[in-house]
């Protein structure tokens, strides 16, 4: 399956890329097929050969979600954009009560499994404290 991507050619701290039609099992920095346009973050600059990606899109080539999003924004081709990215999320597991990285368990789940286990331990509290506090109470208050 081919694929147009982006492919990394600046230098240290300076970068700037090319836009290549490629295989898909291809190294990112490997053969192509061919140059379909280039970008620099830095300076904002992008420039494609338009009827060339529209010709390779055609015929069934897939850009990549990074790619796509350039090309709406060029309005080469017409779209929502898609999610490029997404950040990885921390894990938590407990030991002796104190929170760490455990697989499967998310900073969320634990704190609501927490904030739950706490408050079912109140709600027991107060229902063992609340025959002898009612009647204290309410003879007092009556008074």
């Amino acid at each position: 399956m081919l694929v147009i991507r982006l492919q990394r050619v600046g230098k240290k701290n300076q970068p700037s890329y090319r836009i290549v039609l490629a295989e898909k099992t291809a190294p990112v920095k490997g053969k192509f097929i061919e140059i379909l346009g280039n970008y620099n973050p830095r300076l904002k600059m992008k420039s494609f050969k338009k009827e060339r990606v529209l010709y390779w899109l055609s015929q069934g080539a897939q850009a990549s979600p990074t790619v796509h999003n350039l090309l709406i924004d060029e309005k080469i081709i017409e779209g929502t954009k898609r999610k490029a990215w997404a950040p990885k999320k921390k894990e938590i597991k407990e030991v002796s009560g104190e929170p760490m990285v455990k697989p499967g368990k998310t900073e969320e789940s634990v704190s609501v499994e927490t904030a739950v286990e706490e408050q079912a331990e109140a709600e027991a509290k107060e229902s063992m404290e609340e025959p002898k506090g009612e009647e204290g109470g309410k003879k007092e208050e009556k008074e």
